[in-house]
């Protein structure tokens, strides 16, 4: 994975794609499950979104990080 990117002459970190894009499935994926009403059997419901959240981001990083 390289350190920077060339957006329109705009050098920004390479890890911001990644997180544009797990905040996009994150915000379905948590939809979703509030809708299937996920939520109400998990003690704490902001928690558990925090960590699927950085398990998104961390796997996708991790996956594509080379």
């Amino acid at each position: 994975m390289p350190g920077e990117i060339d957006l329109l002459s705009l050098l920004v970190p390479g890890l911001l794609p990644i997180l544009a894009g797990c905040v996009l499935v994150f915000v379905v994926l948590d939809l979703v499950l509030a809708r299937l009403g996920f939520y109400r059997y998990t003690w704490h419901p902001a928690l558990v979104r925090i960590a699927l959240f950085a398990t998104l981001f961390s796997g996708a990083s991790l996956l594509l990080w080379q």
